[in-house]
């Protein structure tokens, strides 16, 4: 998985100190992140506007006398993207602004000096109830942030650096990346099996596991499953069987 945040404080050594404790916490929990750092709400918006999405953002409510503050941003924000998928992070020297927080709906509002275990605690909550953590593949394309079901997809094929997603609806859907990497990261925690250099397959489409096929549930459909992998493949296949029986 690969979360994808943005820092926007108009203060440099709180945004530094914050991006650190940041990657610091992200790399202990072995969660993959990419951090833009703003200055102003402007910069900020204009980014979002070119199509940069992000999964969190912490985000200062004063800036400079003539820029725009942080509940407007938020609103502008709010308003932009209404399903909430965006979650926003308050950060502030003064408790006043709360109440003005409360159509923003945020996922926290923390008092400076920060304290970063509260940042910790806000972080894990936010990994809880996203989607990061729950039925979805979460890819970028460009510099957009994508989410699929995870149960929309049949399995991912790897064609040189590109990865494209077999949907149940038929649609393909493509991005750059590893399968690897995206199997490890994403995949394997929600039953894919990783059978082939070059597919990797939700395991609720298997229909049977063969000796160097596998059989989809979709009509007489198989892919192949490499010489090496066909051990691996069938240990997995087993496992999520039996562990879906308990």
């Amino acid at each position: 998985m690969v979360l994808f945040m943005a820092i926007c404080d108009d203060e440099k050594r709180i945004t530094a100190e914050l991006e650190n404790a940041l990657l610091n916490l992200l790399s202990n929990l072995n969660i993959k992140c990419e951090i833009d750092v703003y200055f102003t709400g402007e910069e900020l918006c204009a980014k979002m506007e070119e199509g940069v999405q992000y999964n969190l953002i912490f985000l200062d409510i004063e800036f400079s006398k003539n820029a725009i503050n942080g509940v407007e941003v938020g609103k502008h924000i709010r308003d932009t993207y209404p399903n909430d998928m965006i979650s926003i992070v308050y950060i502030s020297w003064e408790m006043k602004y709360s109440m003005q927080l409360f159509d923003i709906r945020p996922l926290n509002f923390l008092i400076k000096p920060l304290d970063y275990s509260k940042v910790e605690q806000v972080v894990k909550t936010y990994l809880k109830i996203s989607t990061l953590w729950s039925g979805h593949l979460t890819y970028k394309i460009g510099h957009s942030v994508h989410k699929t079901k995870i149960k929309d997809i049949i399995y991912v094929q790897s064609d040189k650096r590109k990865l494209i997603l077999h949907l149940t609806d038929g649609r393909k859907e493509e991005f750059y990346g590893t399968l690897k990497e995206v199997f490890e990261e994403q995949l394997q925690r929600v039953d894919f099996l990783f059978i082939h250099a070059s597919y990797a397959v939700n395991y609720d489409y298997v229909a049977a596991v063969k000796y160097d096929e596998v059989i989809l549930t979709t009509g007489s459909a198989f892919l192949p499953i490499s010489q090496h992998k066909r051990k691996e493949a069938r240990e997995a296949f087993y496992a999520i069987t039996e562990k879906r029986r308990i």
